[in-house]
């Protein structure tokens, strides 16, 4: 009995020592994760309220910022058990570099990901369309991921690196969009009635800009008519409102005018019976 109190004193202190390392890496723990998620909050408020701030970056910034704060947790934490952390680094290192190596797609989604965020060809909220064939409003570039919302409200994810090599052709950067309309009108209508009818049309549209001015050509002469081009300027975020509007407008207004669209003609002959037309033409020549 009293060789077990002695023991048991002898390993009182470690156990509470241990106790106490416990507890103070737990609350070391849970303070470095509150703080991270703390800070992680403050970074989207702060790029909320100031309009310096791109959108673009806040979901990579932010993830930086609460890793960063989570990782030095962690060593921390280590360090409090006795584990040589300058040894530990190495040994990251070390691991980080066989494991870049072995995931260098990876790599390239981050390297490609700084990229975007740094030329910004690309920015939140702009629709835009890539060579690859795909197209929506970039929602977020995060460190791996792009993530775009197709027009039918699909969520598209895609590795950083397939936005980086692709032609991207930005449909938002600039704040104005032209708009080109094909208007056919037959032959032997009034071309110069349609020309007037369709500025009217135009300078009737709150939503076309004056400047630069509206322009309603004749543009290509086709087989069954003349092709005028009814050209005007938009804001990028009403030009699909103008080109709607005006699809219609220009419809039934110039219907209502007595103005009919041109109706493709095509001739088509039987060999046969074209054959046995002319020996018949011949035969009474003859």
């Amino acid at each position: 009995m009293e060789d077990a109190l002695r023991e048991f004193n002898a390993w009182a202190p470690r156990f509470v020592d241990m106790g106490i390392n416990l507890l103070v890496a737990l609350l070391i723990l849970i303070a470095g994760w509150w703080i991270s998620s703390l800070l992680g909050s403050w970074v989207r408020r702060a790029s909320t309220r100031s309009s310096k701030i791109d959108p673009t970056i806040v979901p990579m910034f932010y993830t930086t910022v609460v890793w960063a704060v989570r990782i030095f947790t962690i060593i921390a934490v280590l360090a409090r058990f006795g584990v040589q952390t300058a040894s530990l680094i190495a040994v990251l290192g070390a691991a980080g570099l066989a494991v870049g190596l072995a995931l260098q797609g990876t790599l390239q989604n981050i390297a490609a990901g700084i990229m975007l965020l740094m030329l910004r060809p690309i920015r939140a909220g702009e629709y835009i369309a890539l060579s690859s064939g795909a197209d929506g409003t970039v929602a977020e570039v995060g460190l791996f991921l792009t993530r775009l919302v197709q027009g039918d409200g699909i969520h598209l994810t895609l590795p950083n690196s397939t936005v980086w090599n692709a032609t991207i052709t930005n449909y938002s950067r600039n704040p104005t969009r032209r708009l080109d309309i094909p208007v056919p009108v037959r032959y032997g209508d009034d071309l110069e009635l349609v020309l007037t009818k369709l500025k009217e049309i135009v300078a009737s549209r709150p939503d076309a800009l004056k400047d630069p001015e509206p322009q309603v050509k004749v543009f290509e002469y086709k087989e069954n008519g003349v092709i005028v081009n009814v050209r005007v300027w938009a804001e990028a975020g009403k030009y699909w409102d103008l080109r709607w509007g005006l699809y219609q407008q220009i419809r039934t207004s110039l219907e209502a005018a007595g103005f009919q669209p041109p109706i493709p003609v095509r001739e088509i002959q039987n060999p046969k019976v074209a054959g046995k037309a002319d020996a018949a033409s011949g035969g009474a020549a003859t």
